[in-house]
C-alpha cells in the first residue's frame, strides 16, 4: 500500500473516530433531559407527574403522604419539611411546605431533585406546583419557605400493582449548582462530596 493511500485511510479513520466521540458527547448531554422527560411521562423510577389538570375531588381512600428532605454536603443549607407526614384522600389536593436555611457566609444557589417511593406510584402522584428543578438562591442566614401542591390519582386504587399501597413518600434532595460551586471555589473540593453538582 503506497504512502498517500495509507495517509488517506488514517485520515478517514481519524475523522470517523472524532465523529463518533463528538456524537457520544452530544448524546451524553442530551440523555439527561431525555431521561427526565421519559420518567415524567411514564412515572419510571418514582418520577411524579407534572403539569396535570386540577385534582378531581376527594375519593374514599386515604393515603399517608410522608415528606423526606436531604442536602448534599457541597451545599451549606439546612432543609426540612414543615411536617413529616399528612393524611390525604385520593383525588384531593394537598399542600405541604419545606423550609431551607442557608448556613453559608455568602449567597449560595441550590437546585432540588425529587422522586416518590414506592417507585411504582410515580405515575399516580401529580404535582401542580413545586420548587424542584428551579434554582433557589439564599443569602447568608436567609430562610425560605417552599410550597408543594399535589394530588394522588384515584386510579391508584384500581391498579393491581398499587391497590394495596397506603403510604407514599416524596423525597427531595438539594444540590449546589455547578456554576455556584465554581464561583465560590467549591468545585476544587467537589470530589470529597457525595452526589452530583447540578448544572
Amino acid at each position: 500500500m503506497d504512502r498517500s493511500r495509507l495517509q488517506r485511510r488514517n485520515r478517514l479513520m481519524g475523522m470517523g473516530v472524532a465523529g463518533f466521540v463528538a456524537g457520544m458527547v452530544g448524546l451524553a448531554f442530551a440523555s439527561v433531559p431525555l431521561y427526565r422527560m421519559f420518567c415524567q411521562v411514564t412515572g419510571y423510577n418514582g418520577t411524579v407527574q407534572e403539569g396535570q389538570a386540577a385534582a378531581p375531588g376527594a375519593g374514599d381512600v386515604t393515603m399517608t403522604i410522608r415528606f423526606n428532605a436531604n442536602v448534599n454536603p457541597a451545599l451549606p443549607w439546612r432543609f426540612a419539611p414543615e411536617r413529616r407526614s399528612m393524611p390525604l384522600r385520593v383525588g384531593e389536593e394537598g399542600l405541604a411546605f419545606y423550609t431551607a436555611t442557608s448556613t453559608a457566609q455568602e449567597a449560595t444557589t441550590g437546585v432540588a431533585t425529587y422522586n416518590v417511593t414506592p417507585e411504582v406510584v410515580g405515575r399516580y402522584f401529580h404535582k401542580t406546583a413545586c420548587f424542584c428543578f428551579n434554582e433557589q438562591t439564599l443569602a447568608p442566614g436567609q430562610q425560605a419557605e417552599m410550597p408543594l401542591t399535589f394530588w394522588v390519582d384515584p386510579e391508584i386504587t384500581r391498579d393491581p400493582n398499587t391497590a394495596g399501597i397506603r403510604t407514599i413518600t416524596i423525597n427531595y434532595t438539594f444540590f449546589r449548582t455547578l456554576e455556584d460551586a465554581a464561583r465560590s471555589g467549591a468545585v476544587a473540593n467537589a470530589g470529597q462530596h457525595v452526589g452530583p453538582l447540578v448544572r
